[in-house]
């Protein structure tokens, strides 16, 4: 298993892995289409197994208004017949130790019980527009005092 930046043309693998690791909706492999297609500032990285997309994880800039103020972690997926084997957990603290990631603030709007295991606490600023009361929203390195909700790119609405 090898855990690799994703590249043009590993694109097609990796949204075909989408598909697969969220079938009943479309707004996984939409978001990444969308950020791919207009060029957004994305770090992201894909785990191969025998020259097969089985994992991938992705961060997109976060916002205070217009100034970036940390990153999202999304998607983070796995193809499904590898789930549950500990990829989806090597991939994240893979990518958490790279430069890009490990000196920003991280939300991430998941499952507590998963995210947790990583260091990530319940945020309770900035809000989340996508959850109205943080219960599953949180962050790493986050030390925002200040009320405001957490931009996201637009792409994440369309």
């Amino acid at each position: 298993m090898k855990i690799r930046a994703l590249t043009p043309e590993n694109h097609p693998k990796a949204s075909a892995l989408l598909r697969q690791a969220f079938p009943r909706s479309s707004a996984e492999v939409r978001l990444f289409e969308n950020l791919h297609k207009n060029n957004k500032d994305i770090h992201e990285w894909i785990c191969i197994h025998t020259n097969t997309v089985i994992a991938y994880i992705a961060f997109t800039n976060a916002y205070n208004g217009s100034a970036v103020c940390g990153l999202h972690l999304a998607p983070l997926a796995v193809k499904p017949e590898f789930q549950n084997q500990g990829i989806g957990s090597e991939l994240l603290r893979f990518a958490l130790r790279q430069k890009e990631i490990k000196e920003s603030t991280v939300f991430v709007l998941g499952d507590p019980r998963f995210y947790r295991k990583f260091g990530f606490t319940p945020c309770a600023m900035p809000i989340c527009p996508f959850d109205t009361d943080n219960a599953r929203f949180l962050s790493l390195r986050n030390t925002t005092t200040s009320q405001f909700t957490v931009g996201y790119e637009a792409e994440f609405k369309t």
